[in-house]
């Protein structure tokens, strides 16, 4: 979608994501505490059994506090416009996005499509409706 956009690509045999680069001209900074959209350049069709799933780069979140902005980002199978990442600055630093700086990544995953049905009940369970901690920490 975009002149010399780079598709998103698996950096090694293991890696489950593939990283999605900055589509853009010049550097963009990132100031603390802001929330900016970067374009990916690209555009995707997928199978409505499966989704794309967008998530931070670890080396981003952990040593810049830069992650996207909704935490996961989900694109449908249905949208067909540009993949855009609102990548969020939670340092106390400004951090500047690179043309064709890796800035998150995409895992392709199948996904249960529900048919969902109104009960007066639900079966039991041993933790019931307990949540919000209720094992414990240890």
């Amino acid at each position: 979608m975009r002149e010399g956009a780079k598709l998103p690509m698996r950096m090694t045999d293991g890696s489950v994501g593939c990283d999605i680069f900055a589509s853009i001209e010049e550097s963009v900074e990132i100031a603390p505490g802001e929330t900016v959209l970067i374009p990916a350049g690209f555009a995707l069709e997928l199978p409505s059994e499966v989704g794309a799933f967008i998530f931070a780069r670890s080396g981003l979140g952990i040593k810049h506090g830069i992650t996207p902005a909704n935490c996961v980002g989900v694109i449908d199978s249905d949208y067909r416009g540009e993949v855009k990442v609102g990548l969020r600055n939670y340092s106390d630093k400004v951090f500047v996005v690179a043309p064709e700086e890796r800035i998150a990544q995409m895992v392709i995953m199948p996904v249960v499509l529900p048919q969902w049905k109104v009960c007066d009940e639900l079966s039991d369970t041993v933790r019931a409706d307990g949540g919000f901690g209720s094992s414990g920490k240890k």
